[in-house]
This record gives structure tokens, sequence and C-alpha cells, in this order.
């Protein structure tokens, strides 16, 4: 899948991690659209250059010859990127933002004439497998929009109200299932097997588990319940695991997530809108 004939050139303003990963799979995917990678440091020029972007420190000539812009920059960073760019150069564009916080209300009134959605993906997208929120939007190029995250991993359409959420699940996600890895992998190195065993076998589990409750559509309990044999291994682990209140404790993990989410957006919003000068 790749981008319809009206996008000739994709600018991804601030080639980080997931602006290099949108590069990666633009350059893999769609050979007939051109690439502008912006960014601050040489490094990050260089690695652009590599993956086939043609690199530049000017974001006002980026967003001039993009037909397709993406915001993948620092929140805080937003600002300076509006002032570097000319007003009138957004107008016609079709802009996406990555930026964690921003909402959709302050980019329509910073970008003026722009057709902007708003997303929330992870560090997945570095492997293509991503999973990508598009806060709901009935713009004309929503198809372009959820082709170039498909090329990224799986996409979502969902309320807006639901980014920060998506945020504290999804955006967070990896670190939170990193965590349980180690700790598990850390268990069976107490156990006495060795540590590169115990950690790739484990990555199997999860990649395997996650692969049967997809095909199944089933709830995960009914995985466990078809392990859980009577007086086995299984249930004495789910019982320290309930003692301990795992389960709980993942629960409440997401939520102050969330509430984080809430907090940071409300503040680089508010930020946002006060370096802009913008009621």
């Amino acid at each position: 899948m790749c981008l319809s004939q009206e996008v000739k050139v994709v600018s991804v303003i601030g080639a980080g991690k997931i602006g290099s990963a949108i590069i990666r799979a633009i350059r893999g995917n769609c050979k007939d659209v051109e690439v502008i990678a912006t960014g601050r440091r040489d490094e990050t020029l260089r690695n652009a250059e590599l993956l086939g972007a043609r690199a530049t420190r000017d974001n006002d000539e980026a967003v001039k010859e993009g037909n397709l812009i993406v915001l993948s920059v620092k929140p805080q960073h937003f600002p300076i990127i509006v002032k570097q760019v000319g007003k009138d150069r957004w107008k016609g564009k079709l802009v996406v933002s990555v930026m964690a916080g921003v909402k959709l209300k302050t980019l329509e009134t910073v970008i003026e004439g722009a057709e902007v959605y708003r997303t929330m993906t992870n560090i997945n997208a570095i492997v293509r497998k991503a999973s990508t929120a598009i806060a709901t939007n009935n713009g004309k190029s929503k198809e372009n929009v959820e082709g170039l995250f498909k090329l990224l991993g799986t996409v979502y359409w969902v309320p807006e109200e639901f980014i920060d959420v998506w945020t504290a699940l999804i955006g967070s996600g990896p670190a939170f299932l990193a965590e349980i890895i180690d700790a598990l992998t850390m268990g069976a190195v107490a156990s006495g097997m060795p540590r590169e065993l115990a950690y790739s076998a484990i990555l199997d589990v999860m990649e395997g588990t996650a692969v049967l409750l997809k095909n199944r559509n089933s709830h995960p309990i009914s995985v466990r319940d078809e392990v859980t044999t009577p007086a086995g291994t299984t249930i004495r682990g789910l019982m320290v695991m309930e003692a301990r209140g795992v389960k709980s404790a993942l629960m409440e993990t997401v939520e102050a997530a969330y509430r984080r989410s809430l907090e940071i957006g409300n503040e680089i919003d508010k930020e946002i809108r006060r370096a802009l000068g913008i009621q």
C-alpha cells in the first residue's frame, strides 16, 4: 500500500525515532514519493540521508515543498517551528501531527488553511508493528493519512478524547511490556537458567501468545484457564500474582499513565498557546 498520486513530496519535520521510522517506511514502499527531512543535529540529518531522504535544517522550505507534512518534533519545540515557517506556507497542505499532547483545536488554530490530523503511535513503528490511533476526522485526505500509518502497522480511528488513554496504553505499552519481560527473565535466571536463553524464549512466548489470542479472538482468560491444570505449576504461579496484586497494579499503571498524559497534554497545550499568543 502506498500514498495517492497527489502526494509527491512528504516533509518530515523532526527526523527522530518516529520520524525516521516514517521515512524508512515511505522510502521502502513508495518509490515515487520524495521525502524531505528536517532536524537540528548533524547526526539526525546524516541518518535521514542514509534512509533516502533529502535532509535540511530549513523547516520553511520543507513545508513549502511538501504535499504531506508530518510534525514529529517534541511538542515544546512546536512554537519554534511555527515561527520559522511562513504563515501562508501551510495553506492547502495535509498536515499530520504525531506530537504528544497537542490538541487538534490548537493545531487547527495555529496551522491555518491546512487539513490537519492528530495521531499517536509508538516505538514499534521502527519494525513496522506500530499501533496508531488517528483522531476521527472527516477530511478529504483521510485515506492518505490512514495509508501512511498502515506502512507502520495497524491503524485505529478513535474519538480525540481517547488519545490520552491511547498514549498510556499504546504509547507507553512497549515500556510496560519490556518491564514484565525483564521480570519474567530474571525469575528464570533466579531459578538457574542462563539469561540469554530465558530472554530469547520469553520473547517467543509473548509473540506466540499474542498470535494465539488474535487468531482465536477470545478473552485472555480462556488461554489462562487452558494452561492452568489442577495442582500444577501455573496455578501456583498465578496464586503468587494474585497475592501480590499484579493484575490490579497493572491496571493502576495504565490509569496513572493516563492521568499523567492528561496533565502533560494540558500543560503543553497551554504553553504552546501562550508562546504563540493564542487565547
